[in-house]
């Protein structure tokens, strides 16, 4: 036997900590074993404390197109302005490029032949339009010739309201509150004159009234949109019905939120619709549909145009057309204040035979106005 090597004592210590080691890993696995071989007990205990809830796991959120709706706390409603007081606060900022122009003219002592050539003009140029000048004009000289010593800003004032015509009906067609079943309004208009804003604002009219009210955010193109009404229905307490998924069908949209005031008993439904051009085909069939699914549960009462007041001919091209696919009843003209394309008003009333309701005339949220026509003119003539 070869004797050559004999271990020391410092190598028999590593051997015995090495054996030692194998032994302890060899016992964990035969113990880990019998564990996870072991029954598993029964019971409804929970691993935790004894009184501890069992919390509930939360199911998988669904996507749906089916509209949602939000409804404002009421403890951040706001209480709106009449609207019967509005257009008083407000007159001073009809007055604009217009106001200015016929006080100029009518402030000197007689009218010479420069005289009524720049009033013609004056009234082309806010948009009145060709075939209105010329009655208003014709209207005064027969007044002058009839009053030589009359006072010919009084008589255009007189001519002016004659031809904006104080005649036509130019409340919205709504019962009394609480009278009927929900009433729907539609609100349509190309992209950018307010649209979305003017349905916020609408909407504090009829709240200031007494009138329950449900808003459908039917522009689905824009998300923006339909967070921007939830902000103006919020502060006056009013629900929103919306999609959860943009792009989704606008006349799915506006179904719900009749439904909704249907079910609610409100007085009145509010539809935005998306902004579109005149000229786009798809989206203007589009609105037809909503307005056809709409009638399916009421029909509306009003279908409102809203047309940006500094526009001017260009607003009597886009009211043209959405008339004929939507069957306009009346115009809510916006951003009135401080322009000088006043004249729109008479323009569009004649073009369309419709009138025109409203009007804005600022930026505040009690700055939209029932229309008055005498009011109109005065603020107008600076009376």
């Amino acid at each position: 036997m070869d004797v050559s090597w004999i271990p020391g004592s410092a190598d028999l210590v590593v051997i015995a900590v090495a054996a030692v080691a194998v032994l302890g890993g060899v016992g964990a696995y035969v113990g880990g074993r019998r564990k996870r071989d072991a029954p598993t007990p029964r019971g409804d205990a929970p691993s935790g404390p004894a009184d501890a809830p069992a919390r509930e796991t939360p199911a998988e959120a669904s996507v749906t197109t089916a509209p949602s709706d939000t409804t404002a706390p009421s403890d951040t409603t706001e209480a709106p302005e009449s609207p019967d007081s509005r257009l008083a606060r407000l007159r001073a900022r009809i007055g604009g490029g217009l106001g200015a122009s016929l006080l100029a003219i009518f402030s000197r002592s007689s009218l010479s032949q420069d005289d009524w050539d720049e009033l013609e003009e004056t009234l082309l140029l806010a948009d009145v339009g060709a075939s209105a000048t010329d009655d208003i004009l014709a209207g005064l000289r027969s007044r002058l010739r009839a009053e030589p010593d009359g006072d010919p800003r009084a008589m255009l004032r007189a001519v002016l309201i004659e031809t904006i015509d104080p005649a036509l009906d130019r409340s919205l067609r709504l019962a009394a509150p609480g009278a009927s079943e929900f009433e729907p309004i539609v609100v349509v208009g190309v992209n950018g004159v307010g649209k979305t804003t003017t349905v916020g604002k609408i909407a504090r009219m009829l709240v200031a009234e007494g009138r329950s009210v449900v808003l459908a955010a039917a522009d689905t193109f824009r998300a923006a949109a339909a967070d921007q009404l939830e902000t103006w229905g919020a502060r006056v307490g009013v629900p929103v019905v919306r999609s959860d998924r943009e792009g989704a069908d606008p006349a799915s949209v506006a179904f719900e939120g009749a439904d909704r005031a249907r079910t609610d008993g409100a007085d009145v439904l509010l539809v935005d619709t998306a902004g579109r051009l005149q000229n786009k085909a798809g989206l203007m069939d589009e609105l037809g549909k909503l307005v056809r699914v709409v009638t399916k549960v009421k029909a509306p009462v009003e279908v409102l145009l809203v047309l940006d007041a500094t526009t001017g001919q260009n607003g009597l091209a886009q009211a043209r057309v959405f008339a004929e696919v939507a069957q306009v009843t009346g115009i809510v003209l916006t951003k009135l204040d401080g322009t000088a394309k006043g004249g729109i008003v008479v323009a569009v009333q004649r073009e369309l035979g419709v009138p025109v309701k409203l009007i804005g005339l600022g930026e505040g949220a009690d700055d939209l106005a029932p229309f008055d026509v005498v009011q109109f003119v005065d603020g107008l003539l600076g009376s």
